[in-house]
């Protein structure tokens, strides 16, 4: 936790450890409530962040300094457990359901009926929470009058961990094992009384290997359109403050959602991963809560402090660095945008030519290409989480085998803020292919630091709704559009493009390797250059970190994770491995204790990719987890895998989740699914 921690406030807080929410059909949701103690005489408005991650355990030691913060600042704040998770009822069929989206209706609604209440409702969020409040303002209640989502989205398809570019992301695989632990996980029987079991039981009878399901819908159709909100941003009535970091690839969604919403707005994106900016890596963080007390304040209380005056969008102008796979900082400085698109960003196209970026097309070149692959090693992950080594390294090894454009060294400092937009004539030799491009800043000694990528199936090249088969041989135009950045390239640097055919293991490859070929003197790409703006100079400064007190507890172990590659040059297999305790949402710890009510956390995970450098069919993802919880009398044991294998027709599911009680074996279930490979 960073920052200066809090524990004198306006309001004095009272918390309830538990509360129970009635639903429309008779269901009820557990909540957790911090309030202000005097709200029956003083009534306050309510903050309510919604979500499947255990209120009472899981997610307990990064809740409960956020909502004693706003209590304190006085706000009736709820942490509320969606149906089927926690101490809820019900069983969590899928991500985003309509049900899901009617529940956290029927909580503002509950909330305007309460006499500490002002029936003025805001919602927080980060992840999937995050896009709870965006799906609850797409309904726009008259009682939600702000939101705070924190890296988000608003299309489930595209900026999710399932597919990016219509190419499905090996996160899907992680994630798809995480849903069937946390699904697997028992309501507390302290909480939830004799019944317990048995809705733990009904939980059980219910889990299933949810990446089957992802497998079921590879294009986006209903499926994907149920929960998003991008056809229906134009409708909101909510204030939105959208908030991202540019080492999480969700950071994409702030600029859009900005872009399309009627009601008023704010973006945040810093150098950080996926988490709260008050905690967040890369630094430097930020005192986002303050920010927050200030956006609820300004639409909750109507209090005219002029957060609403201020600039649309501020972002984290990173300046060049050395590659690395870890950053304690990012060097940098804060601008601002007053509207979005801005008109002050222009973008420079630049020609790709044979091996060269310019400003004039030279002579049309036939370029050919195949990649190996294993090519992505240099950037493990799409979605940065905070955790060590995750971060694209120096890409010199896989820049070596991809097909690559220079600029000359730079005269001066270029700055970008948005996307890069790359526009390539060129054929492939076959109906399914994957085209990944890469925006490196090239240091005078040769070292390349990953700015931003993209990536195509180019099946979808008209749009990810209905795919088309590539016709082999075919001349054709597509563009490939990098998520948005903020960067600066420094005199004497180059600015490099990277194309590549295989991007392992971040995504799964196509079913054959491909051979690419690239027109160029015909093909651009189009880079958002920022002229610098004077009055960033005087933007207000955020303040320092802070946090609410924390909730006691006792370390027993700190994570261990560790990533390794191994590679064979003979065979030219590669196996990617992350493995050891701690990490996902209980972060820096591996083991530890809850303090006021006794409960023991402890998590571990082997995560394997492997994969043949001349056989895309060879790729091979598994991933194992064990989720340890409980207390003297009362310990659970979830044990859960999946993996992902292929063929040139079908993906096979291979899936277990596994669930004991006091070292009994209570439920033990297995999956086994086959899925035709649909242009993928």
């Amino acid at each position: 936790m960073a920052g200066r921690i809090v524990t004198r406030f306006p309001r004095k807080v009272r918390e309830v450890e538990n509360v129970w929410i009635p639903m429309r059909d008779g269901a009820k949701l557990a909540c957790h409530l911090w309030i202000p103690a005097d709200a029956e005489k003083n009534p306050v408005p309510a903050i309510v962040e919604y979500m499947p991650y255990r209120k009472r355990d899981l997610l307990r030691l990064r809740d409960q300094p956020i909502h004693h913060y706003f209590a304190g600042h006085g706000y009736a704040c709820l942490r509320v457990d969606t149906r089927g998770a926690g101490d809820s009822d019900g069983v969590l069929e899928n991500m985003w359901t309509e049900e899901e989206i009617d529940d956290g209706q029927d909580i503002i609604a509950w909330l305007t009926r309460q006499s500490w209440c002002t029936g003025k409702v805001g919602m927080i969020g980060k992840s999937w929470s995050g896009f709870s409040g965006l799906q609850a303002a797409a309904r726009a209640p008259d009682a939600l009058k702000a939101v705070v989502t924190v890296c988000s989205a608003e299309d489930r398809y595209t900026t999710t961990l399932h597919y990016t570019g219509g190419a499905m992301l090996t996160d899907s695989v992680w994630w798809g094992s995480s849903m069937q632990m946390f699904n697997a996980m028992p309501p507390d029987p302290q909480t939830r009384g004799k019944d317990w079991e048995k809705v733990w039981k009904a939980r059980l009878k219910g889990n299933k290997a949810m990446m089957s399901d992802w497998l079921d819908h590879q294009h986006r159709d209903a499926y994907w359109r149920e929960g998003s909100v991008a056809p229906r941003l134009g409708k909101f009535k909510a204030a939105v403050y959208s908030v991202g970091g540019w080492a999480d690839y969700l950071s994409r969604a702030v600029p859009r959602i900005l872009s399309q919403i009627p009601s008023p707005g704010r973006g945040l994106i810093g150098p950080w991963g996926h988490q709260y900016p008050q905690d967040a890596t890369p630094g430097p963080a930020m005192g986002f809560l303050q920010d927050c007390v200030r956006w609820f304040d300004r639409w909750l209380k109507d209090q005219k402090n002029g957060i609403d005056k201020e600039p649309l969008l501020r972002v984290w102008m990173q300046d060049s660095v050395r590659p690395s796979s870890d950053y304690v900082t990012r060097p940098g400085r804060w601008v601002a945008e007053r509207a979005w698109p801005s008109p002050r960003i222009k973008p420079k196209v630049l020609r790709l030519n044979a091996g060269t970026l310019d400003a004039k097309p030279a002579k049309e070149v036939a370029l050919t290409h195949t990649s190996p692959q294993s090519i992505g090693l240099c950037s493990p992950e799409w979605l940065g989480g905070g955790v060590k080594g995750e971060l694209p390294r120096d890409q010199r090894e896989d820049d070596g085998r991809s097909l690559v454009f220079d600029t000359v060294p730079l005269q001066g400092r270029t700055e970008i803020l948005g996307e890069t937009v790359v526009t390539l004539e060129l054929t492939v030799d076959k109906p399914v292919a994957h085209v990944i491009a890469r925006l490196c800043d090239v240091h005078p000694d040769g070292a390349s630091t990953r700015v931003t990528f993209g990536v195509l199936n180019l099946c979808h090249r008209t749009g990810h709704d209905k795919p088309k088969a590539m016709k082999p041989g075919q001349r054709t135009r597509v563009e490939i559009r990098m998520p948005s950045v903020a960067y600066a390239f420094p005199p004497g640097h180059k600015i490099r493009i990277a194309l590549s055919t295989s991007y392992w293991p971040i995504i799964w490859p196509a079913p054959g390797p491909v051979l690419l070929t690239v027109f160029s003197g015909k093909s651009q790409v189009a880079i958002p250059v920022r002229k610098p703006d004077p009055r960033d100079k005087s933007l207000p400064a955020f303040g320092k970190p802070e946090n609410g007190p924390p909730t006691p507890y006792t370390i027993f172990e700190g994570t261990t994770l560790r990533r390794s590659i191994e590679r064979d040059p003979m065979s030219g297999h590669t196996t990617v491995t992350l493995a050891g305790k701690g990490g996902g949402l209980l972060g820096p710890v591996a083991h530890y204790r809850i303090d006021p009510i006794g409960t023991e956390m402890a998590h571990s995970i082997e995560k394997k990719l492997d994969i043949d450098d001349d056989d895309p069919l060879s790729a091979r993802a598994e991933v194992r987890q064990i989720m340890d919880m409980g207390r003297k009398g009362w310990r659970v044991s979830i044990n859960v895998g999946t993996v992902l294998t292929c063929d040139a027709k079908y993906f096979y599911v291979e899936a277990d989740a596994t669930a004991s009680l006091n070292g009994r074996k209570v439920s033990q279930r297995r999956w086994s699914t086959k899925h035709r490979r649909n242009l993928l």
